[in-house]
């Protein structure tokens, strides 16, 4: 495993507390057929697992006056902990025993797998979870990309102990990860990985992307309810030079009063008050969309205000202030994460698992650089093959 490891240290005098987060370049999209949910199942159970033949890694970092959690993604998996300085090495020690050596146990699977089905039961009835789900499906029909995270329900019952020491060794460990500790000294017991930048010895196993198909155009039945309305398109590959501009657009169509949407469909129009936009890179394409919620009878209002303001961005760019502020805040928002030892460690081992290269302060750059007329592209690119995805719908 820890041929596939890059360790990376931040050490800040300054602080009381340290981060640690380590990345796993596997996540819900490398789930094998028929077997959905076994990446965010596994997640689970390795934070749920003994360590040192005792209570779980989550509650020993409890008990030290810590926290401790880890997430799933399409592409990748965290696990952190922020803790008392002095606690550093003993958590360090702790997660790797609870990530490299887990203690499988079938009754702990069982009991586990049926937390995650409350989980995936909570989601089922929130439909800000459902649309977010629903709206990649859309984007990427019959590609692992389209794959809600969780899997379904049938899938999560057909899993056993078997499939998580399956997935555990074929899949997880075989994966590139990256270990990021953020705090006031350094600590002993850091694996002794690749430093950045610097080679694996081995090749690590890697997402192999396939084939996109056609995105899914579904006419909305607009409910006689409030509804959250999801529009956007494909955008720019993770790695992709075009990137950076769909973050910035993300911020020009944001919740932020200073974004040119926000005036539109909050001050001029009173059509939300609560909305948002994104944009996330993945390995063949990426996923740009505004998520809005919206009353019963508004929601077309909504769409037409959303490609107006598309409209708009693709023909003349932001103007110069909006473009200004867009790209402050992008950039604030990595500023923000190096604040605090948790955040920052996990932005670092985000980024760094794929990229053992990456800086925050190249990561800024690339965001200033960001011009009107790259904007203007990507929301023509965004037009071009629209989506729009709501949820609920009228039954």
């Amino acid at each position: 495993m820890l041929e596939q490891l890059s360790t990376h240290l931040v050490v800040d005098d300054r602080l009381r507390t340290a981060g640690i987060c380590l990345a796993v370049d596997y996540g819900a999209r490398n789930d094998p057929d028929g077997r959905g949910g076994l990446a965010h199942c596994l997640e689970h159970l390795l934070m749920a697992y003994p360590v040192n033949a005792g209570t779980s890694l989550c509650e020993h970092v409890e008990r030290l006056g810590g926290s401790a959690n880890a997430e799933t993604g399409l592409e990748h998996m965290l696990f952190h902990a922020q803790v008392l300085a002095e606690d550093t090495e003993k958590v360090l020690a702790l997660l790797q025993d609870a990530i490299w050596r887990p203690q499988h146990d079938a009754d702990l699977v069982a009991s586990e797998l049926e937390v995650v089905l409350q989980e995936l039961a909570a989601a089922a009835a929130d439909p800000l979870d459902v649309v977010q789900d629903a709206f990649l499906t859309d984007l990427f029909p019959g590609h692992p990309l389209g794959r809600p995270v969780g899997g379904s329900v049938d899938e999560v019952r057909s899993l056993g102990i078997t499939d998580i020491d399956t997935g555990h060794q074929e899949y997880f460990l075989p994966s590139r990860c990256a270990l990021v500790v953020v705090a006031p000294e350094a600590p002993a017991g850091l694996p002794a990985g690749a430093t950045v930048g610097g080679p694996l010895s081995a090749a690590p196993r890697r997402t192999v992307p396939q084939p996109l198909g056609r995105v899914a155009h579904r006419p909305p039945a607009w409910p006689d309810a409030f509804t959250w309305v999801s529009v956007g398109g494909r955008s720019a590959a993770a790695d992709a030079p075009g990137s950076h501009s769909y973050q910035v657009l993300a911020e020009l169509f944001g919740g932020s009063p200073s974004s040119p949407l926000y005036r539109k469909l909050r001050g001029e129009r009173g059509l939300a008050y609560s909305f948002q936009a994104w944009h996330r890179g993945y390995t063949e394409a990426g996923a740009w969309r505004v998520l809005v919620g919206t009353d019963a009878g508004k929601g077309e209002e909504v769409v037409d205000v959303v490609i107006e303001a598309l409209g708009e961005m693709a023909r003349g760019g932001p103007a110069p202030d909006d473009l200004l502020a867009a790209r402050k805040q992008a950039r604030s928002k990595i500023r923000f994460g190096l604040e605090s030892p948790l955040d920052h460690a996990r932005l670092l081992a985000r980024q760094r698992v794929a990229d053992p290269s990456w800086t925050a302060e190249g990561e800024e750059a690339a965001l200033a650089a960001v011009t009107a007329e790259e904007i203007a592209a990507s929301a023509a690119n965004i037009l071009d093959d629209l989506v729009v995805t709501i949820r609920p719908e009228k039954s």
